[in-house]
């Protein structure tokens, strides 16, 4: 090796270690990971997506935490920070108003509202609309946030999230094209399984304390029966718990399902009056902490509960 040919080799190891030593500084100042694209997902199915497409080209960060209520989240100053400073911010618009809030302020450019790639439905669609509910009706103008429930339209939404991710890597634009296509090819599958698994059942009602699946219901011909509307932690009416046990029994309901991340209590009251079992249908807001599933895992668990509670064959 030459003089000159050394000094060079030392000059570029003395940039890489100055380039390191400042990628230290904005990683410990920002959070920012200078090799990877910097995406903030607003909460779990978003997270999911952003994950499987960007493989390890990104580094995703979930503002709602394990265990946590997604629709009520408040953002910290670091949160807010967060958002300002990612590269991408994967959101629903209408779901978490805090995020909406902050995407308003400080997203720019940079904000991804997966609503618009599919636009939402109406909240009584796959299933019973019923007067006078309260919650995210009213947040996001009448509309059923819950799009991920229907694997094919999140599997539409992940395809426009790789060409997103594309624009803002162009260097890897191609391996996000193919992991949305493989993610697609997962969801798919998923489709399958539950359009088999629900085709034949004894019954078709599926009577729950969160009217979170009305995505589901429209894409496998159920019909939904929401007991307290969208709002998870809203306390339903007497005369509204009242019109629902009856509902339930002219159903034949033998299940009453509640959701993984709020108290059963209101299932087990209707289940009781009504003589029916309580089962936990997951809406996938977000895991439970210390949960080692994924999306998909969780899914295939609800196909095998609404088996047995639908009595499917």
């Amino acid at each position: 090796m030459s003089h000159r040919t050394t000094i060079r080799v030392l000059a570029a190891a003395t940039a890489v270690l100055a380039l390191a030593a400042g990628a230290g500084c904005a990683s410990s100042a920002g959070g920012a990971d200078p090799q990877r694209v910097d995406v903030v997902a607003a909460f779990y199915p978003l997270q999911f997506l952003a994950e499987r497409i960007g493989g390890d080209a990104v580094r995703v960060t979930n503002l709602a935490k394990p265990g946590a209520e997604p629709h009520d989240l408040e953002l910290n100053p670091s949160q807010v920070g967060q958002v300002s400073e990612a590269e991408l911010i994967v959101y629903l618009k209408g779901f978490q108003p805090a995020v909406d809030d902050a995407v308003a302020q400080n997203g720019g450019d940079r904000a991804f509202d997966v609503t618009s790639v599919q636009p939402l439905l109406d909240a009584s669609a796959g299933g019973h609309n019923h007067d006078g509910e309260e919650g995210h009706a009213d947040e996001s103008g009448g509309k059923d946030p819950h799009v991920w429930l229907d694997p094919t339209r999140l599997a539409g939404i992940g395809d426009q999230l790789a060409q997103r991710l594309g624009k803002a890597d162009a260097a890897h634009a191609a391996d996000y094209t193919a992991r949305a296509e493989a993610l697609r090819a997962d969801l798919t599958a998923l489709d399958g399984e539950f359009k088999n698994g629900l085709a034949t059942c004894q019954r078709r009602e599926i009577v729950t304390s969160h009217a979170a699946f009305g995505y589901l219901a429209d894409r496998y011909q159920l019909d939904q029966v929401g007991i307290t509307g969208l709002s998870p932690d809203v306390e339903p009416a007497p005369q509204r718990l009242a019109d629902t046990i009856e509902e339930a029994k002219e159903h034949h309901a033998t299940t009453i399902f509640f959701e993984t991340l709020v108290s059963p209590k209101v299932a087990e009251t209707i289940a009781g009056q009504v003589g029916a079992k309580t089962a936990v249908l997951d809406p996938i807001e977000g895991l439970a902490a210390g949960s080692d599933g994924d999306y998909l895992s969780v899914m295939r668990t609800n196909l095998r509960t609404l088996q047995t509670a639908l009595g499917c064959s």
